[in-house]
């Protein structure tokens, strides 16, 4: 009860801040757009503290679900470039996700559980057998928002470290695309210009194909053993 409590406190205190302080006017394509240069400067010359900076300021923008995770992934391009802005903004992006996921599970997952008991036991039976293939289905289409991924999956019973992993693979090409996209900033208008809809269908059929090619096999093996 302690730990709920606190983190229940944390959780607040940290949506508080970032809403009261108005914080969310820095994580807008405008901001950054205006910021860049004085940012790329900070981080030439200071590229440890940017890094540890620019990491924990999107792991907590992740792990308490704000909004401004995009804008984020964005700015990792534009101001650190595509290889190093990639590897953080993963990095980051991966933890803060858990982390999210744990606060979840942990505030509320017992209770949800009990409460929705006979509605999630289907869900819970198909994260036993496919969770890992239907949370990389979801990672990989951007029409899931990634922050409700992460609270959602904290009410199911997929363990924390396949959560972590698949999280990573899932997200990367997206997180990819969004950190290449920063390297050229100056040609982005809004968020929807970085994925457009042949690109979400690619990324939807991506990740489509594991579920898919496990459903294959199985219903191969069930003929084989039909047949003989």
């Amino acid at each position: 009860m302690a730990l709920k409590i606190g983190l229940v406190l944390l959780v607040a205190a940290g949506i508080g801040i970032f809403f009261g302080f108005d914080l969310g006017r820095f994580l807008t394509l405008e901001a950054l757009g205006q910021l860049e240069a004085e940012l790329t400067t900070w981080v030439r010359e200071n590229p440890w503290v940017a890094s540890a900076s620019y990491f924990a300021a999107y792991v907590a923008v992740t792990a308490l679900s704000l909004p401004g995770a995009a804008v984020m992934t964005l700015a990792g391009g534009a101001v650190f470039g595509f290889v190093w802005g990639l590897g953080l903004a993963s990095l980051s992006s991966s933890i803060g996700a858990t982390l999210a996921f744990l606060v979840a599970r942990v505030v509320l997952g017992d209770w949800v559980q009990r409460r929705f008991e006979a509605e999630l036991a289907r869900i819970n039976e198909g994260i036993e057998r496919d969770g890992t293939f239907y949370l990389f289905t979801l990672r990989l289409v951007p029409l899931f928002p990634f922050f409700v991924v992460n609270l959602v999956m904290g009410m199911t019973k997929i363990r924390t470290f396949p959560f972590y992993w698949v999280s990573v693979i899932g997200m990367l090409p997206g997180t990819a695309v969004f950190v290449f996209a920063g390297t050229q900033l100056a040609e982005i208008r809004s968020i929807g210009d970085v994925l457009d809809p042949g690109l979400i269908a690619a990324f939807t059929a991506l990740g489509l194909l594991p579920i898919t090619a496990k459903k294959a096999v199985g219903w191969l093996k069930m003929r084989r053993g039909d047949a003989v």
